[in-house]
């Protein structure tokens, strides 16, 4: 049993099948496990793996899961995953530099610790150390596969996971030896190689994959290099079947990020890069081993992980007001613990579980003095130490997943998981405050434990309307623990900020998947409530300055579609369309700045991904596909005094496999060389723009042998 699920893992692509849409698969019975009772026969959807961290029918579960499949990354060969994420509804990717950028699902274009992020199901980082460039310290291009659960994380996850859960899935070890080569040019330097090899090992087997990426950049001072590596070995031992994974990634990038120009340069010079001194470089490193035994009624797994994330950067976006470099980062010791249980009556699944997180991390941050040649900032000093702490995180989180029939065609799905956090934190530098070179004053928590707790439930129940009609309602609730920068760095504010509470939301879902004739869909709408939501006050009293408080309430609304058909023999159509509308509930920044009932900047009110493909047979398995990407209007500032109108993008992909060992490519982006941003804000001095990269080619070949 084991090896035929290592066999199928070979195919893990198979578990997304297809980009944005349901293929649903007719089986006539559908049965759990030995002794299980039988189903109403249905059409099963796709399998979903990160609701429940197994392999789960769509069809039962009462949530959104969008995927990208392994033949969809193969086919578009992305070099950011912008160029990719967008295929699923609902989902924006944004680009700041390099592979950085900034990501909207079910919230505005936002950096904020409301996303989290796994790797065959581990999260890549430890809570309280969130980075918003997550996705950059896991191998995109050369992954099996990618799968989002949109909205609240299910009960089997913690803190982060509000907007969304974005899964990265590795590539198992082969059932036969093969490599494979890629290499790619593109312009503005860019260089890629893209290896990989494997074979079988006794009854598992052995992958490797390594990826190497340089490019120039196409604004100045924006070079960018990364290299990655995944290492997995798939195999057995006692009736169990066995993973280890490593994957490392380093990355060295000279960064404009969302560095925005005026008006004036963003349409008449938009090479041009304010803040060229800034950087970022990042060091990834994850191991982690999985035991999972099953019998005709049950499963055990034990995922024990090791993690190491280090960062050194300077913030272009505080070169202004508060210029620092910064090193930051953690080791994390943890494992995951589930075991599930299988009962006759009803198709009864009952999952128990725990997390366990120990993560030692740190900070030393350093001022420094930066210098400008005219608007561009050319040079810098560094001065005094103003942030150098210790901080351990240990998170400790039992859950408990109950699926059972209520009917043949109805389904409950109900979850609790208890959330136990503390953070030690030991502040190295002795005294209240530390002022700088530049005359700002920082200031200093004295040593502390904080301590969270945190319920959340989640209760669902999906419904078979036919055999091509499902249904689904939802109700879950997620949280956000404040992270170690909320908590111990108040910056030049003398107000503490240790008594910080979790964000919290409640958000509501109804559904429907189906297939009518060629047609498959997916239709969603959800309404969700952020409260004790962190706002930046400033305070009147110069003595107070500025700090934060849990203060705003948000509300977050939207539907969002899936949909695609054959529209004749060579032809096939894909859209992927959300509709969304976020707006401050309750949020004051200051005395004067009450912003309730505004809409949240950098909100798109729609997002729109359309691909038409032609497979003809002159090219032998070959594709070309035209693709379309929309973004809505969004305002660019608090107030909703200016909106950017949004823009819309093409985007020419094919590919030509010249023999069943060698296949070309290219692809052009922004086919029609279209000015648009990637990031607006609008000030007192005018509207800014981060411009988006102009029309550029890419060209590669793959070798397979």
């Amino acid at each position: 049993m084991h090896q035929q699920k290592w066999m199928n893992e070979q195919h893990a692509g198979e578990l997304m099948k297809h980009d944005t849409i349901l293929r649903w698969l007719s089986l006539a019975t559908f049965t759990i496990g030995a002794g299980m009772a039988q189903a109403a026969d249905i059409n099963l959807g796709e399998i979903s793996v990160t609701g429940t961290r197994e392999e789960t029918a769509k069809a039962e579960t009462p949530a959104t899961v969008g995927s990208v499949s392994d033949e969809a990354i193969a086919f578009t060969r992305p070099a950011h995953p912008s160029e990719i994420m967008g295929r699923i509804s609902g989902v924006h990717i944004n680009v700041t530099n390099g592979e950085g950028h900034a990501t909207a699902i079910r919230h505005p274009i936002t950096t904020g610790a409301v996303y989290l992020f796994l790797e065959d199901g581990v999260p890549t980082r430890s809570t309280g150390f969130y980075n918003h460039n997550a996705l950059y310290e896991t191998n995109l291009p050369q992954a099996a596969g990618v799968e989002v659960t949109k909205g609240p994380g299910t009960s089997l996850y913690g803190s982060d996971a509000i907007g969304g859960i974005v899964n990265v899935i590795t590539k198992p070890a082969p059932l036969e030896p093969e490599a494979e080569v890629n290499l790619e040019l593109g312009e503005a330097g860019w260089r890629r190689f893209l290896g990989s090899a494997g074979t079988p090992v006794g009854e598992g087997g052995v992958r490797a994959d390594l990826n190497l990426t340089h490019t120039d950049g196409w604004r100045d001072g924006t070079e960018y290099d990364r290299q990655s590596t995944n290492l997995r070995w798939d195999g057995y031992m006692g009736g169990a079947s066995l993973k280890a994974l490593f994957t490392a990634s380093n990355i060295d990038q000279q960064t404009a990020g969302t560095s925005r120009l005026s008006e004036d340069d963003y349409k008449n010079n938009p090479t041009r890069n304010l803040t060229p001194i800034s950087y970022r470089k990042v060091q990834a490193y994850r191991f982690s081993v999985d035991y999972e035994k099953e019998d005709a009624d049950t499963l055990l797994s034990i995922t024990p992980y090791v993690r190491s994330n280090t960062m050194e950067y300077m913030p272009n976006w505080t070169l202004a007001s508060d210029p620092n470099i910064t090193e930051t980062g953690h080791n994390s010791l943890g494992v995951q613990l589930k075991y599930r249980k299988d009962f006759a009556p009803n198709r009864t699944r009952l999952v128990v579980g725990a997390d366990i997180d120990y993560s030692p991390g740190r900070r030393l941050e350093h001022s420094i003095s930066p210098v400008k040649t005219g608007d561009i900032y050319t040079s810098y000093t560094v001065n005094e130490v103003i942030y150098d702490y210790d901080v351990a995180y240990l998170g400790v989180s039992p859950y408990l997943h109950l699926e059972t029939s209520l009917t043949e065609r109805m389904r409950l799905n109900a979850g609790l998981r208890y959330d136990k956090m503390q953070y030690d934190y030991d502040n190295k530098i002795t005294g209240a405050s530390v002022t700088t070179t530049n005359g700002k004053t920082y200031y200093q928590e004295s040593n502390a434990t904080v301590d969270f707790s945190h319920l959340s439930p989640k209760l669902g129940l999906t419904y078979l309307f036919s055999d091509n009609l499902n249904g689904f309602a939802s109700y879950r609730h997620a949280f956000r623990a404040p992270s170690e920068g909320d908590l111990f760095r108040p910056g030049t504010t003398n107000t503490s900020s240790i008594d910080l509470k979790p964000v919290k939301v409640d958000s509501y879902e109804v559904g429907l998947r189906g297939r009518q004739g060629g047609l498959d869909y997916e239709l969603s709408v959800y309404h969700m409530i952020k409260t004790d939501d962190l706002v930046t006050y400033r305070d009147l009293d110069p003595s107070i300055g500025t700090y934060t408080a849990n203060a705003g309430e948000t509300l977050h609304r939207g539907i969002e579609i899936t949909a695609g058909a054959p529209l004749a023999a060579t032809w096939r159509l894909d859209l992927s369309y959300s509709y969304s509308k976020h707006t401050y509930e309750d949020w004051v920044e200051s005395d004067t700045k009450n912003y309730s009932g505004n809409e949240i900047p950098s909100a798109p009110s729609h997002l729109i991904n359309a691909r038409l493909g032609y497979a003809p047979a002159l090219l032998h398995g070959g594709k070309v596909e035209l693709e379309w990407e929309r973004l809505g209007p969004y305002w660019m500032d608090n107030a909703n005094t200016m909106k950017y109108e949004g823009h819309d993008l093409f985007n020419l992909r094919a590919n030509y496999p010249v023999s069943k060992q060698l296949e070309v490519y290219g692809r052009v982006m922004n086919l029609r060389d279209e000015r648009y941003a990637t990031a607006t804000a609008y000030f007192s001095s005018g509207p800014q723009y981060a411009p988006g990269a102009p029309r550029t080619v890419y060209v590669g070949m793959s070798a397979k042998f």
